[in-house]
């Protein structure tokens, strides 16, 4: 018995399909079986026929080993026919997408399937932050050019523009050619708007006052719900923030959004029992997590950056020296 015979015995195949194969001329040991353990089944030799016969037997033959380890065709995304079939008509509505719909399934799409994410997360207390901005707040003019009122996304803004300073590895965006290290720290902040969302960016926010961030931010975010920002106020920057926070989402995963290397996932400030030495508190805590490009930064440096943006966080006078 030669060995293509006996591994050709091996493969498990259905009595139809291997007789289907026969006849059509279907090398046995390239097929894919789709049956219960991997059994090769009629569909099977149905799809590799439909397929233009790739696997003829007179082809050169792959090696039962390669065939075994070949990695598997990428999965294709259901077609709008196939999805249709699957509801009743007159059970939906059919709603075209907008332009800014596609772009956004498009970014998102290419963020996850080209940049390597992984996640880290931390709680932070923000007891004394919520004390500095009533502080803040209660000292602002009551109104004119320098009335301000802080919210604490401006504190985060500010937390993460520092955070990059100090952890300047992070403050990356990964191109082919090399890695472009930035000078400033330039936040995007998502802004959710009917139909999508706009992140506008808040440029050189680490040289910026709080209050000078949180004006700019308003007017920004107003800007945005009414689709008016230029495209400079919304494209580039080295980092994002998403807060879902006003919604009382705990905490969550952002995907970058490119050509940014990091995102920061806030979510809601609630009170949590905390253990302070031998005793229990009640605390403020907030939960963030960090999406990272792996290719950008590493596990350490991004352990770094979340621990800079804690420790501002956590002791805001430190944002005003």
């Amino acid at each position: 018995m030669s060995a293509n015979v006996a591994a050709a015995e091996r493969i498990r195949i259905s009595p139809l399909a291997r007789r289907l194969a026969h006849e059509a001329g279907l090398a046995l040991e390239a097929l894919s079986g789709t049956g219960p353990h991997g059994r090769i089944i009629k569909r099977d030799i149905e799809a590799a026929i439909a397929n233009g016969g790739a696997n003829r037997a007179a082809a050169p033959q792959a090696s039962h080993r390669e065939v075994a380890t070949a990695p598997p065709p990428p999965a294709a995304a259901l077609s709008d026919d196939k999805i249709l079939a699957l509801y009743d008509k007159g059970s939906y509505e059919l709603v075209p997408h907008d332009k800014m719909r596609r772009i956004i399934a498009e970014r998102l799409t290419v963020a996850k399937q080209t940049i390597p994410h992984y996640y880290l997360s931390m709680d932070c207390r923000i007891d004394e932050l919520l004390r500095a901005r009533g502080r803040m707040n209660a000292a602002s003019p009551a109104e004119g050019p320098r009335a301000y009122k802080l919210s604490v996304n401006d504190f985060i803004i500010k937390a993460m523009a520092l955070a990059l300073q100090e952890v300047p590895a992070a403050n990356a965006t990964w191109t082919e050619a090399g890695m472009l290290q930035h000078k400033y720290s330039d936040v995007g902040v998502a802004v959710a708007i009917d139909g999508g969302l706009f992140t506008p960016v808040i440029h050189h926010a680490e040289m910026k006052s709080l209050s000078e961030i949180s004006n700019e931010m308003r007017d920004l975010a107003d800007r945005a719900r009414k689709r008016r920002l230029a495209p400079h106020e919304y494209q580039g920057g080295t980092t994002s923030i998403s807060n879902l926070g006003m919604y009382g989402i705990k905490s969550f995963d952002a995907v970058i959004n490119p050509p940014h290397a990091t995102i920061l996932a806030v979510g809601a400030a609630e009170k949590r029992p905390v253990v302070v030495g031998e005793t229990l508190e009640a605390a403020t805590v907030m939960s963030v997590t960090l999406s990272c490009d792996h290719r950008v930064v590493d596990g350490a440096t991004g352990a770094a950056l979340l621990g800079a943006f804690r420790a501002f966080i956590e002791d805001p006078v430190r944002m005003l020296v």
